[in-house]
């Protein structure tokens, strides 16, 4: 566990039941979207979370936020339970915790003004007086790099990149404590995205803002990361510090993302050896026995169907989930 944590993740599960039939409805099968994540994220951390599409980023994401319902576990932010946090105390514990979404074309109501959109969160918890919304506003522009004059214009307006600065600036109205970030600059230009990654790390440093960063980029995540979070099926497979993890890599899963990593060289781009997963990830309907990554694992045995590897320490700044790691 981290030193000084802000979050707390201790076996988190998020499960969505699957019904069959109109009328008599029957449970016919339950699809394991989260299953049993324990990690934490130190105050002004920046924690990348990387995996394959569906392997429960941004699940994980929604149930930390409590937007989805937590099925067992516990997610402790600043040592409250927000399991146990009434509405009226979840309305409150809101304003620590904020939300930057993937898609700046969707996130942003098209029908509001910027105005409107930074304003609403101020007004809606009361953060200050009606008088003092217009300076604030201002002020949130700037912060993420756009000029003020621009407030009364629309989403339609902006540019991608822009578009997402701007809700960036609404995640940031409240002074949150922790921001996760789903996948913030997918949907952007290269050039763009480095704009974007260089807003947020420098927001993190001069404001000491704790993030979660979701990619499927690793040279992304290496970038921004303190520390990388491998997911693999609902689970955490690989943990640890960005270089350990990325230039090191030690569960097969891991290295195989980072062998997909392009480099800049056409040389050495040629001649390096890629690592192919066969198949396609298990269902979560119906995950493996054992190590849910033995059906693709170059390197399994029997012994991996028998039991799910908890994450075990490998070295002062790394955890990884494999029976075998000191054989391979």
């Amino acid at each position: 566990m981290a030193a000084d944590p802000i979050l707390e993740l201790t076996d988190v599960r998020t499960h969505f039941p699957i019904y069959s039939g109109f009328v008599r409805k029957r449970l016919v099968g339950t699809v394991k979207a989260v299953d049993g994540v324990t990690l934490a994220v130190e105050r002004g951390e920046v924690l990348g979370l990387v995996g394959e599409s569906g392997c429960g980023k941004s699940t994980l994401a929604r149930t930390i936020m409590q937007l989805v319902p937590l099925t067992g576990g516990t997610v402790v932010l600043n040592g409250k339970n927000l399991a146990a946090n009434s509405a009226t105390e979840m309305r409150e514990t809101r304003r620590g915790m904020q939300m930057v979404f993937q898609d700046p074309y969707a996130s942003l109501n098209p029908r509001m003004t910027v105005f409107a959109t930074l304003a609403e969160p101020l007004l809606v918890h009361r953060v200050c007086a009606a008088a003092e919304v217009p300076a604030r506003v201002a002020r949130l522009m700037k912060t993420v790099g756009l000029a003020p004059r621009f407030v009364q214009k629309y989403p339609h307006e902006f540019s991608g990149g822009q578009r997402q600065r701007i809700a960036i600036a609404r995640a940031l109205a409240l002074e949150p404590k922790i921001i996760i970030a789903d996948e913030p600059v997918s949907a952007l230009d290269v050039s763009i995205q480095a704009q974007i990654l260089n807003l947020l790390a420098q927001l993190c440093r001069s404001m000491g803002l704790s993030l979660i960063f979701i990619a499927h980029d690793l040279s992304v995540v290496k970038h921004i990361s303190d520390r990388v979070a491998v997911m693999y099926l609902g689970k955490i497979v690989e943990l640890g510090t960005a270089e350990d993890v990325i230039d090191r890599p030690r569960h097969p899963y891991t290295r195989a993302l980072v062998s997909a990593i392009p480099t800049p060289n056409p040389d050495v781009e040629r001649a390096r050896q890629r690592l192919v997963l066969p198949g396609d990830p298990p269902s979560p309907i119906d995950p493996p026995a054992g190590c849910a990554f033995h059906p693709r694992c170059p390197y399994a045995q029997e012994k991996c169907k028998l039991a799910v590897p908890p994450l075990i320490a490998d070295g002062p700044t790394r955890e990884v989930a494999c029976v075998r790691l000191g054989e391979i």
